[in-house]
């Protein structure tokens, strides 16, 4: 007896144990009825050919969501959008100029195309879920069988086993079709033929191979091959994120029978920046016609406006800004909202919607633009609505028009020390001199052209601001720019360039922010503020606004807050109107995250804010704000020696690192693997992504020598811009042989950082009294063991230690000085406190 293929063999036991797979969760999304998929399907009939065509092309990774918002969509010029829109949201790496992923797919798509002519077929379905198969067997037995396809997969890019795939012609005709084993083995056999497979094996070419794929397949039985087809049919996930609701919101169509209420709409071209027009818009709406929402003691009118503009058919942007006016400010019978764009000059379609968010109204316009060329020497035309031009005059006199500009230009390298020098660019004339100001102070002023600067940063990389202001003949400042220096990939910040502090203003005043966002992530809004009034939210750049004063020329101040989608949020705030006598005070709050531990090192939950006292330098502090921190977001960055020392430790010391990621690593967490030897490196940027950590730590290799303090302040550096509780856990096992920088600089670094450590001395050949001292002063611990096999009870210790740590944060009461202050916490007797031992203002 001839035996089975050993492919079969080894397929048959795999099937078994696929068999007792749970089967996948049921699918959140809602799938459409019968009903509504005939919807589609005539309405997709009546689209135009490239969309069906597009359609076509991501059947297998659009949503039913998806799908019904794109069939929905009445003008190309939204269908066109929606598909940037449907690629950028699935882009794994928006930081870089192309999506990767699209490209992929595309070019999968193109070879699906050449090797099977249409989309439409199981085969090109499953090929560009899964990818290409590890081994293709297209049956030449045409006596025996129907037309027929075998294909084997170790594992897909969505089904982490083996497993075959057989596709045939029914009848010998038709498009291929995916066999099952409810069909029976008979719908793959000629009209005639006897449904065996040793015949198979037998009697055609590749027949072993044939015959393992449709016997595996067979043996599977109709449940068990319907739950491995669940995993292996089942399209990528769809993106994290309500991007679709998003883009409907930024839709400016009505339904027919939306109610509507009056307002009018003005335009004006008040300036130019660079080649660009300012078009300026203030809708008003009547106060009679709005309505108010009471919540408590506040009522307020609250409005979103959203716009579109068009060029030649297509969209050119669109834009939104949401407006709240308590209602006991409101003066008049009128509400403006202002907003601006900047547009080459020529001919554009705007349309607005403003829905009034209490009274569920809507007003719509469209409006053709005709935006002018604005002339160096002239005027702007004249304004549409003269009220409004009067009003908001001084706001428009700060449109700068970008003919006389200044750039720093930044040094080569990320981390700037020592003695550098500054250069800078400058356009248009009148420059007559350039002040240099570090940190807020002015340190030179240059009246002649280069205008550069030669600056002393220190040994350590410290974060400083630079900024270089020019001036005219007059004394006037006529152009700025700044950088910040030192700042990492994590800064969050942002900046009013205007309103200038210190000004008077009358009727009005524009303003202006910039931001920096942290690396791979986006500024959700900007919301700006007069004193703690909510005037204007933005929700795309520029984020400049006009802003009407009371009457009265009081002082004032104008406040951005700029937002993350993850909910971070940075501000800034600048004085207007104040006397010459007012100083600004910069008010933070000293944060330290603390861990408690009992006599035998075991960390202590369920304290309250009196159980804790603070003293700085020996005076006692009130604690403003106090919590636990057991699910507050975590950064956590493991240092890895991989010295030609650790050789015989590398292994055990990847796979402890990656269960302490596993274990550690949450949703809203964030972990980042440095490696070091006698250089350090940044394996894997701050990501909740395992499979990225994982592959950081695959295929290390140990070799040179040690670099520990350069890489600490390495790795602190990476920390910069971060906020909320940080994390440096630091595994070596030998001394510094080959840093710049010493161990002072290190330790100095670390007290600025405000990053707990939490050093790993492995093995006898550690400084164990520099660990320590590193570890205490930034209030982590110090760990020492023999073997790498003893990490995992190291990271559990320190993963416990991270979920309970408390949030004590105080103002100081320290209004001078700059240097290193001291910081104590204090409980009852038999506790103990670790925090950082001080700071640097």
């Amino acid at each position: 007896m001839r035996r089975l293929p050993i492919a079969l063999v080894c397929a048959l036991s795999l099937g078994a144990a696929l068999l007792s797979a749970p089967p996948p969760a049921a699918a959140a999304e809602k799938k459409p009825s019968r009903k509504e998929v005939k919807a589609q399907e005539e309405a997709i009939k009546k689209l135009p050919e490239k969309y069906r065509a597009w359609l076509e092309q991501v059947a297998v990774i659009i949503s039913d969501e998806e799908r019904a918002a794109f069939i929905a969509l009445e003008k190309d010029y939204q269908r066109d959008a929606f598909i940037q829109e449907f690629w950028a949201a699935r882009d794994p790496f928006p930081e870089t100029a192309r999506n990767e992923l699209r490209d992929r797919f595309e070019e999968r798509m193109n070879e699906a195309r050449s090797i099977f002519e249409v989309l439409d077929d199981r085969r090109a379905e499953l090929f560009l879920t899964n990818g290409p198969p590890a081994d293709r067997i297209v049956s030449r037995c045409t006596a025996l069988l129907q037309p027929l396809e075998v294909w084997y997969y170790r594992r897909s890019e969505i089904a982490q086993f083996e497993f075959f795939l057989v596709f045939y012609k029914h009848w010998g005709a038709g498009k291929f079709r995916l066999w099952e084993p409810s069909e029976g083995l008979d719908a793959l056999f000629q009209h005639g033929e006897e449904p065996n497979i040793r015949k198979i094996a037998d009697g055609c070419i590749d027949g072993d191979k044939l015959a393992a794929g449709i016997g595996w397949v067979y043996q599977q039985g109709m449940f068990g091959y319907a739950t491995i087809l669940q995993k292996i049919e089942r399209p990528p996930d769809p993106p994290k994120g309500e991007w679709v609701a998003t883009f409907k919101s930024y839709s400016t169509d009505l339904a027919q029978g939306t109610p509507t209420f009056p307002a009018k709409l003005a335009v004006d071209y008040p300036g130019r920046h660079q080649a660009r027009t300012v078009v300026q818009g203030v809708v008003t709406v009547p106060v009679a016609e709005a309505a108010a929402v009471q919540l408590g003691e506040h009522r307020s009118y609250n409005f979103v406006l959203t716009g579109e503009v068009l060029q030649e058919g297509k969209l050119f942007e669109s834009f939104r800004y949401k407006f709240d006016f308590p209602a006991d400010e409101v003066a008049g019978d009128e509400l403006p909202m202002i907003f601006e764009r900047t547009l080459r000059p020529g001919d554009y379609t705007m349309t607005l919607k403003l829905e009034d968010l209490n009274g569920k109204r809507f007003f719509r316009e469209e409006r053709p633009l005709a935006v002018p060329q604005m002339a160096k020497d002239l005027p702007p035309p004249p304004p549409a609505d003269a009220e409004s031009a009067r009003l908001l005059a001084e706001a428009n006199a700060a449109i700068t028009t970008g003919e006389r500009t200044i750039q720093l230009v930044e040094p080569p390298g990320d981390l700037h020390t020592g003695m550098l020098r500054f250069e800078t660019l400058t356009t248009g004339p009148g420059i007559e001199k350039v002040t240099f100001e570090l940190d807020g102070k002015p340190v030179l002023t240059k009246r002649k052209p280069p205008y550069s600067v030669e600056l002393d940063l220190g040994s350590l990389p410290r974060t400083h601001e630079l900024a270089a202001v020019a001036f005219d003949g007059g004394g006037q400042e006529v152009a700025r720019d700044a950088m910040t220096l030192n700042a990492g990939d994590h800064r969050f910040a942002v900046e009013l360039v205007e309103p200038r502090g210190g000004r008077n203003y009358a009727q009005s005043l524009r303003a202006a922010a910039e931001v920096q966002v942290p690396e791979g992530k986006a500024v959700e809004r900007v919301e700006f503020y007069l004193d703690e009034t909510l005037v204007a939210t933005l929700y795309q750049p520029p984020f400049a606004q006009p802003i009407l004063l009371p009457e009265g020329n009081p002082l004032a101040y104008v406040r951005a807050v700029a937002y993350l989608a993850d909910g971070a949020t940075t501000e800034d705030t600048v004085f207007v109107n104040a006397p010459d006598y007012l100083d600004e005070l910069d008010i933070e709050f000293v944060e330290l995250y603390t861990t408690v531990v009992d006599r035998q090192g075991r960390p202590v939950e369920g304290l309250t804010q009196k159980d804790f006292t603070v003293v700085e330098d020996g005076v006692k502090q009130e604690v403003a704000r106090f919590e636990t921190v057991a699910d507050r977001p975590i950064h956590a960055a493991v240092l890895l020696d991989v010295s030609a020392s650790m050789e015989p430790e590398i292994q055990s010391a990847q796979g402890a690192a990656l269960r302490f990621f596993e274990k550690t690593v949450r949703p809203k967490d964030r972990a980042a693997l440095v490696t070091f030897n006698d250089r350090p490196a940044l394996a894997a940027k701050f990501t909740n992504e395992q499979k990225t950590l994982a592959a950081a730590l695959a295929g290390l290799k140990a070799e040179r020598g040690t670099s520990l303090y350069d890489s600490l302040i390495f790795a602190l550096y990476y920390f910069n811009g971060v906020r909320g509780q940080k994390a440096a856990i630091v595994l070596s096992d030998g001394k510094d042989e080959s840093s710049r920088f010493a161990f002072d600089d290190a330790l100095e670094y670390a007290r600025r950082a405000g990053v707990t450590v939490y050093a790993i001395g492995l093995g006898a050949d550690v400084d164990r009294k520099k660990l320590v001292r590193l570890s205490e002063e930034t209030g982590g611990r110090a760990f020492f063991l023999q073997s790498a096999a003893e990490l995992d009870g190291i990271y559990a210790t320190i993963q416990r230690e991270l979920r309970s740590q408390y949030l004590v944060a105080y103002q100081s009461t320290n209004t001078t000085g700059e240097g290193f202050r001291t910081v104590e916490v204090k409980l009852a007797r038999g506790l103990e406190a670790k925090t950082m031992r001080g700071y640097y203002p």
